[in-house]
């Protein structure tokens, strides 16, 4: 399944894009475990850096691109379609393929923790939503 930033829009709530971009690996699991080197290759590059940069205006620093969850720490740019080891050692900068890894349709801002959940499918470590306070809600005696 091809995720998008334009499909992502649709959900409202922060639950929602979370389960949508929701990839259930496990801690351990190799990614790029020692060829770490090929994906940090890509993502020093200055076309890398400009996109993050327009990804985080366009989300506003916020954790999954909603409104209120504002990212307080260093801003992740998450690729809502994994990229594999063996694609990035293939790379050449002209490719359709480094074009779509560089695509912000393909592209949201995430907070570290949210970043863990997402991969890992922990959904504990997602930030809850603001509690919805009523008049006397914390009066005692009412």
């Amino acid at each position: 399944m091809l995720r998008s930033y334009s499909e992502l829009l649709t959900l409202p709530t922060f639950e929602e894009r979370f389960e949508y971009l929701k990839l259930d690996g496990s801690v351990g699991l190799e990614t790029f475990g020692f060829d770490r080197w090929i994906n940090q290759q890509f993502y020093r590059s200055k076309e890398w850096k400009r996109v993050r940069d327009e990804v985080i205006i366009r989300d506003n620093g916020c954790d999954l691109g909603v409104e209120g969850y504002d990212i307080r720490s260093k801003i992740l740019v998450h690729h809502m379609n994994p990229m594999q080891k063996t694609t990035l050692k293939n790379l050449n900068l002209k490719s359709n393929l480094f074009n779509d890894l560089l695509n912000p349709e393909y592209l949201i801002c995430v907070s570290h923790r949210t970043h863990n959940a997402i991969h890992y499918g922990d959904e504990s470590q997602i930030p809850k939503g603001p509690v919805e306070r009523k008049p006397n809600d914390t009066c005692p005696w009412r």
